[in-house]
């Protein structure tokens, strides 16, 4: 846990140094939420940097850290998200763990926890109890993976896989 919030404190250091004043205008490098609307940027803002949500924060998009126990974006996220549970209505590119993703558009990266839903396609690994994806190019390791097209099952158990 000690080197958890030493990398979260020193993700947030770097994020805040790197961003000029150009950027910070358009997109806030940090973002706190309570909940939705009790959080200091409003949500239909973006975050690059930092974003923590407490109960539950929705942002349009966030390239950076977003960790909370519900996560929230409308359009794409890039970067590391931890939570419980994660909604992401623009797609993904990066590393999600949570207990339960839920995604939309296309995304790249690695989806790891209980549930995994991604409706669009998804391209990259998926490791979690279930794992779901609309179309994929990649791998899905848990005890039901279901690819809706164009798996080597539409459902199959312990792994599935397409190259498509």
């Amino acid at each position: 846990m000690k080197q958890v919030i030493k990398f979260t404190l020193i993700m947030v250091m770097i994020s805040i140094t790197l961003f000029n004043s150009e950027i910070m205008a358009q997109e806030k490098p940090i973002q706190l939420s309570l909940f939705n609307p009790i959080q200091i940027v409003p949500e239909d803002q973006s975050v690059k940097g930092f974003r923590f949500n407490l109960i539950y924060g929705k942002n349009a998009a966030v390239t950076g850290l977003d960790i909370g126990l519900v996560n929230m974006t409308t359009s794409l996220e890039t970067g590391v998200q931890w939570g419980a549970v994660s909604v992401t209505d623009g797609g993904f590119v990066g590393w999600q763990s949570n207990f339960v993703t839920i995604s939309k558009g296309d995304s790249k990266g690695v989806q790891w926890g209980t549930v995994n839903y991604h409706d669009g396609h998804f391209h990259g690994l998926q490791v979690a109890v279930v794992n779901y994806a609309a179309t994929m190019k990649g791998i899905q390791l848990g005890l039901i993976n279901i690819i809706k097209d164009g798996g080597f099952l539409p459902i199959f158990p312990i792994f599935n896989f397409s190259f498509d």
